[in-house]
């Protein structure tokens, strides 16, 4: 098939099948914002931009008067990244795929872009090409390869000169963004392009259709890699490979597109923050949750973290991801490879939410019985119904309930002071 540079034509492609395989993914924002490292990723729009007043008495405070943004640059030391560290903690946390920031929209890119002189990581910060590095340590750890992208770049004058021009000029797709995206397929070969900074301009500013056309028809990744929909100003929830639609999105029912959740271990940034506290960060409960019932309705989950300007991922957070990993390891069987069931979720209750694999339905519940009695009204039993739980030995007695379903006797467990784990899943053969 060749792809047509139009949407009726590149929508009809049909998404590579790893990208639904897989489920969670990790995100990784990392630039010169982790510099200053407070605020959020956006803080050169905040302070510059937007000109706001706590992030203007935040440099006067803290940095010698007439600072610039450009002069965080040498700081982005990555004097501490290890990659093939990362990579580790990312298997360890069950990550199928990773997505790193190759650019935000700051301009600065982690590698070393043709097109952005001395404002990349080779000639100044770190010197080393990031993207490379850690594309390299995740081949070697067998996960996907995902780079994140922004067409726009707040403060760069070619493109606020084409904003002028109420974007009738092209000077910036042309000499920046489409040779970057261009030179980032062609070097790295990404198995994912996860494209932002789309909603300033229409599609035909960008020529987002002639560069996916490429991408799917003559690029060297054209039969596996993926895209996501922020493409041009009315391509979210529309145009693209899977649907994002916006960050943090919720369907609350089953969408019929395949789509990911893009979610950050802290609630208020996506780019590292040195004064973050720990009731600002979502705890092992909401992220078990949010993957669960994203996976429920058909979805990828890719959770963020932001390291720091010297490339350390903090503890907190690999603490975070490394209790996914931990939970993975028992319940993945419902999770990878999974498909959504003909019901999302218990009618009476969000606290079980449904997957299913061919014939096998996996039931996962949140919050375990007061009695130890599972009941389940949605799958309907047969005398062949066999239930059992991950991670536990052995079959689950069961009797079908009064109503249509199942009430299932789940093992018991032994008073105990620490939480429980956020989550179970029972395994049901035999029901309909």
């Amino acid at each position: 098939t060749r792809y047509r540079p139009d949407w009726a034509s590149l929508d009809a492609r049909p998404l590579p099948a790893w990208f639904d395989q897989a489920k969670v993914g990790v995100f990784v924002h990392w630039g010169v914002f982790s510099v200053p490292a407070w605020g959020s990723e956006w803080f050169w729009w905040h302070w510059q931009g937007e000109r706001r007043p706590d992030y203007q008495r935040f440099v006067q405070r803290r940095y010698p008067p007439d600072t610039t943004y450009a002069d965080f640059a040498p700081r982005f030391t990555a004097h501490d990244f290890q990659p093939r560290e990362w990579a580790q903690l990312f298997q360890r946390a069950g990550a199928r795929y990773v997505v790193l920031t190759t650019k935000h929209h700051e301009g600065f890119t982690n590698w070393g872009s043709p097109v952005s002189w001395n404002w990349n990581s080779l000639d100044t910060g770190p010197h080393r090409d990031l993207v490379g590095e850690l594309g390299q340590a995740l081949r070697e750890s067998k996960i996907r390869y995902g780079l994140y992208h922004s067409l726009l770049e707040w403060f760069n004058p070619l493109y606020l000169a084409d904003k002028e021009s109420g974007f009738k000029t092209q000077n910036f797709v042309l000499k920046k963004t489409m040779p970057e995206l261009y030179d980032l397929v062609l070097k790295y070969k990404p198995d994912l392009i996860w494209s932002d900074g789309d909603w300033e301009a229409p599609e035909s500013y960008w020529n987002s259709t002639s560069f996916l056309a490429w991408l799917y028809n003559d690029s060297p990744v054209k039969d596996t890699v993926v895209v996501n929909d922020r493409w041009c100003n009315n391509c979210s929830c529309h145009h693209g490979g899977y649907y994002n639609c916006a960050d943090k999105y919720k369907p609350g029912t089953l969408p019929t597109h395949k789509w990911e959740m893009c979610s950050s271990i802290d609630k208020l940034s996506w780019g590292y923050r040195s004064n973050m506290n720990i009731a600002e960060l979502m705890d092992e409960a909401s992220i078990i949750e949010e993957l669960v019932q994203t996976v429920s309705f058909g979805g990828n989950y890719l959770l963020n973290v932001g390291p720091t300007k010297e490339g350390v991922i903090v503890p907190i957070f690999q603490e975070r991801l490394l209790a996914l990993g931990t939970w993975l390891d028992t319940n993945g069987e419902a999770i990878y490879e999974s498909k959504p069931w003909r019901v999302q979720m218990e009618n009476t209750t969000d606290t079980v939410w449904y997957t299913s694999k061919g014939p096998v339905v996996y039931a996962i519940f949140l919050i375990w019985p007061r009695d130890n009695v599972l009941e389940l009204s949605s799958p309907i039993p047969s005398p062949a119904t066999q239930v059992t739980m991950l991670g536990f030995a052995g079959t689950l007695k069961w009797q079908q309930s009064p109503g249509k379903g199942l009430l299932i006797t789940l093992p018991y467990m032994l008073p105990s002071p620490l939480p429980p784990q956020p989550g179970w899943t029972v395994k049901l053969e035999g029901v309909k």
